[in-house]
């Protein structure tokens, strides 16, 4: 089984790079971010088309994120509990029926710029939030994996350029060891577990010739359960995204899973 997470900057903008990808990569369970439109408006029917059952949490213009499967869905829970009033489309989980039944979640965490500030400590609160539910999904003893863009870059080996970041959310302590603690609790880390190299990147800017002189992050992650990094063979960054015809800013990072 194969296994994505892609924000992908705006489904509709992008939807030919996006079906493109799709049909290169064959993948079996997509989660994607930063869809950026309402659940109506979401291409539904040219993903469908391609063998995809669908589930959304969308949101106008901003954020939003979407689970794409080749099983049926069940058990979908829409919104990272904790906080009723928080009305931003960041967190969808579902159960994806395959013969051995895998539980993924789509997330878009909070960017949490400028540091310091409320958007930070925002940030910080969420992922108290993403942490609390993911132990409450340790005790289900399934295949779990959380996907998604974390906004978080967990070593300084994972960006092009400490200095340009020491300012920044993305490669704060606090965000670092609320990211630390996932894995502390007993979530594997999939690149760091089947790859960990250093300056192998998920997110390129659009400014300033970044892709061009690959001046890359790595804060796109799959983070499983023991039941699901047991089971996962090998992972991958599909890198030839960025280079397509109006790309999103980021890049697939790819599962693979013995399931």
């Amino acid at each position: 089984m194969k296994i994505a997470s892609w924000n992908v900057n705006s489904v509709n903008a992008r939807l030919p790079t996006v079906l493109e990808v799709l049909k290169t990569l064959e993948l079996d369970v997509v989660c994607f971010q930063e869809i950026k439109c309402i659940d109506d408006n979401f291409p539904r029917l040219e993903i469908e088309d391609m063998g995809y059952n669908v589930v959304t949490h969308g949101q106008k213009s901003y954020n939003g994120v979407a689970i794409l499967s080749k099983h049926p869905i069940d058990d979908v829970l829409v919104g990272l509990p904790g906080d009723e009033s928080d009305e931003q489309a960041r967190y969808l989980e579902a159960l994806i029926m395959a013969e051995t039944p895998v539980r993924v979640a789509s997330i878009y965490l909070p960017n949490g710029n400028p540091f310091p500030g409320p958007k930070f400590d925002y940030k910080i609160a969420w992922m108290e939030r993403l942490n609390a539910r993911a132990k409450e999904l340790l005790a289900y003893e399934e295949a779990v994996v959380l996907a998604g863009d974390y906004n978080c870059i967990p070593r300084d080996e994972d960006c092009y350029d400490p200095a340009a970041w020491v300012d920044d959310a993305l490669a704060q302590p606090e965000t670092r060891a609320k990211f630390r603690e996932l894995q502390w609790m007993g979530y594997t880390e999939g690149f760091a577990a089947r790859d960990n190299r250093g300056h192998q990147y998920t997110f390129w800017d659009y400014q300033a010739g970044a892709w061009q002189k690959d001046n890359g992050i790595r804060i796109d992650h799959l983070l499983c359960s023991p039941q699901a990094a047991d089971k996962l063979k090998t992972i991958s960054i599909y890198r030839d995204a960025r280079g397509m015809t109006k790309p999103s800013d980021h890049v697939p990072i790819v599962g693979e899973f013995d399931l």
